[in-house]
């Protein structure tokens, strides 16, 4: 028997592998990439915590169909911030359906706790993603609150023991973290970490990016990375704030977008300008990016806007001047 885990990497992802895997069910681990999971590549950590757990990982990358036919146009419309959870857990559920063939595996479990998200893990919103799953054959089990939910195939036909589930339930996790404990557990995401769609200033940028322009999966990083700026006359702005970032930067290769270098002389952040950037906003964005460097106010430098067209600019004299701009 073997088992398909929609897995996030977090705890209770991790939590209802074990519980299923110490039936004696294989499982196999598979992470959806919607594309706003993480701002970093975690691919060895979910391996990692996978293996933990007691399964192999399978990553599949469906950040073209998520944006296609869920983000923004969900049935179920978003919760407090530009998250679709409903809509997203039918999604990966019906995903996860259609790939038992080719996995060879005949149901899904999944980490979902009764009570623990405001939004898709009520009792009303599981029947719904049932329904967006097409999940006729009740082929969906959640072992850490199966035993409060009505039994599915795999408890019914003797796949699982029903009595070896949990009855977790609500927004409480000490059980969750005793019990990773008794497993030796150290390396699990915390409850906090998780959909970037669920974060606040991460809602604010995707919100105001589809005033200005539609949105494709090469804007993800894009929106992931930097300080974002809006100028005044609709170029976006965005400035690394640590190496890493800007690393990011420098590696992303979007038409929507030019790339400033300020002149040798000064150690700049990476930064990324609007195209079509107008002329006021592209001066604009050169005080801006100087401001965030050892640059003087009295003095100018040079900066280049990709390969060709430089700009003489100053900075601000306090950062606090641009401000006005930031999201």
């Amino acid at each position: 028997m073997r088992a398909l885990a929609l897995f996030s990497g977090g705890l209770d992802s991790m939590l209802a592998i074990k519980v299923v895997s110490m039936q004696n069910i294989e499982i196999i681990a598979l992470h959806v990439n919607i594309g706003f999971d993480s701002k970093e590549n975690k691919i060895e950590i979910l391996r990692e915590r996978a293996m933990l757990a007691g399964a192999k990982l399978e990553v599949i990358d469906v950040r073209n169909e998520y944006l296609r036919d869920i983000l923004f146009s969900p049935k179920y419309g978003y919760g407090k911030q530009f998250n679709p959870c409903i809509d997203c857990h039918g999604f990966m559920f019906k995903l996860a359906l259609e790939l038992l063939p080719k996995y060879k595996a005949d149901f899904i479990i999944t980490g979902e706790v009764l009570g623990q998200r405001p939004m898709s893990q009520r009792s009303d919103a599981m029947r719904s993603v049932k329904k967006l799953a097409h999940d006729k054959e009740d082929l969906i089990l959640r072992p850490l609150c199966a035993k409060l939910l009505e039994p599915t195939k795999p408890e019914k036909d003797g796949w699982v023991q029903r009595e070896q589930l949990l009855d977790l339930n609500g927004r409480g996790r000490s059980i969750q973290l005793e019990m990773a404990k008794q497993f030796g557990w150290e390396d699990y995401a915390s409850p906090a970490g998780g959909c970037l769609l669920t974060d606040v200033q991460f809602a604010i940028k995707m919100r105001d990016f589809l005033k200005y322009d539609s949105f494709t999966v090469e804007d993800i990083d894009v929106l992931k990375n930097g300080r974002h700026f809006r100028l005044l006359d609709g170029a976006k702005l965005v400035v690394g704030r640590d190496e890493r970032e800007n690393n990011i930067i420098n590696s992303i290769v979007n038409p929507k977008f030019t790339h400033l270098h300020v002149e040798d002389s000064i150690t700049a952040p990476s930064s990324l300008l609007s195209a079509k950037a107008t002329q006021n906003d592209i001066q604009e964005a050169c005080k801006i990016i100087l401001s965030f460097t050892k640059a003087q106010s009295d003095k100018s430098y040079n900066i280049t806007l990709g390969k060709e067209k430089i700009v003489s600019a100053s900075p601000y004299k306090s950062r606090d001047d641009a401000k006005k701009y930031l999201l």
